[in-house]
């Protein structure tokens, strides 16, 4: 084979291993892990079974490749969070964007922030890796506002960061439960308001 029909073939591999991911990332936000079956994912495909297992192993390996790519996508939110001109704009902005993804991504966000993964220690511990980068990402912005309030009081930045995530989580937890819409910018501004 030339090395530009491997290099289209290992294109067309990764860009079908991309598809599979994005469709299995829908599927497990509105399903979570155990609500989805390999079968539902080549369903929802059009494949077979034994198409999705060419380029899986099984659900696992797709399952911790898209709470790879939710994580990057959180990620980004604090990346942009950090682009702010001002503590309470960069507060304002990881909150809400957070919230607004966290509604978003359903079952996977929970997954990642309150830990509800399966009993696979794979993903557990996956999972629970996720959350430890989750929070270095927060920190910064936590870090920064505790210098901002100049308070005589020592307060423990990782304290602060397990609080405004734990809100942030339990928002969403609630809200998901309940079934009710979470007006993401009122309840950022509530918790910006509080904090300052």
């Amino acid at each position: 084979m030339k090395k530009s029909e491997v290099a289209f073939q290992n294109n067309a591999i990764y860009d079908t291993k991309k598809y599979i991911i994005n469709t299995a990332r829908h599927l497990f936000s509105d399903f979570s892990y155990l609500g989805v079956s390999m079968s539902d994912i080549a369903k929802k495909l059009n494949i077979t079974k034994a198409a999705l297992y060419y380029h899986f192993k099984g659900k696992e390996e797709i399952y911790i490749k898209v709470l790879d790519e939710v994580f990057s996508d959180l990620s980004q939110i604090a990346k942009e969070a950090l682009q702010e001109t001002t503590i309470d704009k960069k507060l304002l902005k990881l909150i809400k964007n957070y919230l607004v993804f966290g509604c978003k991504e359903k079952n996977l966000i929970k997954a990642i922030m309150m830990k509800m993964a399966p009993s696979d220690s794979k993903i557990k511990s996956h999972i629970i890796q996720l959350r430890e980068q989750l929070f270095d990402l927060v920190q910064p912005i936590i870090d920064e506002l505790i210098m901002h309030k100049k308070n005589k009081n020592k307060i423990d930045s990782k304290v602060l960061t397990s609080l405004i995530t734990g809100m942030m989580d339990g928002l969403l937890l609630e809200y998901s439960f309940m079934n009710k819409k979470l007006d993401s910018e009122n309840v950022a501004n509530q918790i910006v308001g509080f904090l300052f």
